[in-house]
């Protein structure tokens, strides 16, 4: 009786763990060659099943439940060719799937709509851009601009190709993954086209992203995680706003995120972790630096990475107005000093302030800039501006012969990422750059030579306004 009782309770987990659903096909010339299905997981993607196909180009792989959302098939070309994982078995037939123009769905509902909006979406993208573009000349253009007939048709074939196009996802089948990621796909692949040329646009789309939920399944196997990310921020910045309003509605975007993501610390961190990077990467430093402070607030974030935590660290501790750490000129290399007028640390100097450039002779975009410095050395120091170059090379021979054609002050303790002074300034990349005054505040985290330069021109205006 108990073997029975038991048998009853195990045998729905077994048919429950073996659930799968099919993705087979052919190939023609794919023949004896491996194919496998990939699944995205957030920003990464794995592996659900892989085989090898057979002399005819035949092949059949598996996927479960937990794999649900946009997946994609591969073979030795490494072109991916994307389905939808959908709990429904999926057949296709073509060439290979790098030519995706041969390759045909036979079976799979969701499948089939997804290549008829694959192949007729993109044409109408661009007939819609290319009616906008045509309207704005018959609307503005008072040549053109009399004949209300034609501006009528105009108008009319803009709203049909615009209400085809909704009706097409509006008869999707309710209950199909395809409802929530083809509206996500055709925004994110329409954002340079809106920030050209559907600037009327701009608002939706900008509120479209605020308001997604960033912890919804869907978004994290649709594999646009990142894309939705970026695109979002990247069409605030090409929004044809004011610098200063760009980063309004950026931190505007942070709050909505974080907020939404407070739920959710493991997405919080790694959604978080993107976003910084990207924009770092795009030189944004005052939403970066805003959604450093604001992810330090937030208890929530816990499990961050030591790098990422240390990054967002480094904005708290080295923000404007912060006292920058004194430290000590160890192998002092400084061909624009005399040697018995040489600092021995950062507060000798009497200048009214002081670039302190963090970087090495292995760094790929250090040689450049401490050059386009070296250049602009002598202007800088008639405004009462020093530089100091803090090495991270660990050979002395190296560093002083680097060091040697540079007219400012270079120095190096050889502990490269372990030195004091690297870690008293949350050094976590090179080049990193401050501008400090004569009492070691904080007054500028440049991103380039060139806006420090800007910087010196700005004084130097300011200076001679006062005269």
């Amino acid at each position: 009786m108990i073997i029975k009782v038991l048998l009853f309770l195990i045998l729905p987990l077994i048919s429950l763990s073996s659930f799968s659903q099919s993705v087979s096909g052919n190939l023609s010339l794919v023949k004896n060659d491996s194919v496998k299905l990939y699944c995205f997981n957030g920003f990464e993607n794995y592996i659900i099943d892989q085989t090898k196909s057979d002399k005819n180009g035949n092949f059949s792989l598996t996927y479960s439940s937990k794999d649900k959302g946009m997946g994609f098939l591969k073979s030795s070309d490494n072109r991916p060719y994307f389905i939808v994982l959908s709990g429904e078995d999926i057949e296709i037939k073509g060439e290979a799937l790098g030519f995706v123009e041969t390759v045909q769905t036979l079976k799979g509902l969701e499948n089939l709509l997804f290549a008829q909006y694959s192949s007729e979406h993109p044409r109408r993208d661009q007939a819609l851009s290319a009616w906008n573009y045509l309207n704005k000349i018959y609307k503005n253009d008072s040549l053109f601009a009399i004949h209300k007939i034609a501006n009528q048709g105009i108008d009319n074939e803009i709203n049909r190709i615009k209400e085809e196009d909704s009706l097409f996802l509006a008869n999707l089948p309710k209950d199909s993954y395809l409802t929530y990621y083809l509206p996500l796909r055709k925004l994110v692949s329409s954002v340079s086209t809106i920030a050209q040329y559907r600037t009327e646009e701009i608002p939706a789309s900008i509120a479209f992203f605020r308001n997604l939920d960033y912890t919804d399944w869907r978004l994290e196997k649709s594999g646009l995680q990142a894309d939705v990310i970026e695109s979002h921020f990247w069409l605030i910045e090409n929004s044809g706003r004011s610098l200063d309003s760009v980063f309004i509605e950026m931190n505007k975007s942070i709050d909505a995120m974080v907020e939404n993501l407070l739920v959710d610390e493991q997405k919080l961190n790694k959604i978080s972790e993107h976003l910084f990077k990207f924009l770092e990467k795009r030189s944004l430093f005052t939403s970066s630096e805003y959604l450093a402070l604001k992810l330090l607030n937030e208890r929530s974030c816990t499990s961050l990475t030591t790098d990422f935590a240390y990054q967002l660290e480094s904005y708290r501790a080295m923000k404007k107005g912060n006292i920058a750490t004194d430290f000590k000129f160890e192998n002092i290399v400084a061909n624009g000093y005399e040697d018995a007028k040489l600092p021995k640390k950062l507060s000798d100097i009497k200048d009214k302030y002081t670039i302190v450039f963090f970087g090495a002779s292995w760094c790929s975009h250090c040689p450049q800039e401490l050059v386009k410095i070296a250049n602009l050395y002598e202007k800088w120091k008639e405004q009462s501006v020093e530089v100091v170059f803090v090495s991270l090379d660990v050979d002395e021979e190296i560093f002083k012969n680097y060091a040697k054609i540079f007219p400012f002050i270079s120095v190096c303790d050889y502990q490269k990422w372990e030195s004091p002074i690297v870690k008293s300034y949350y050094v976590f990349a090179t080049p990193i750059i401050y501008l400090l005054d004569n009492k070691r505040e904080i007054l500028l985290r440049p991103n380039s030579v060139e806006q420090i330069d800007a910087w010196v021109d700005w004084f130097l205006v300011q200076k001679n306004s006062y005269k």
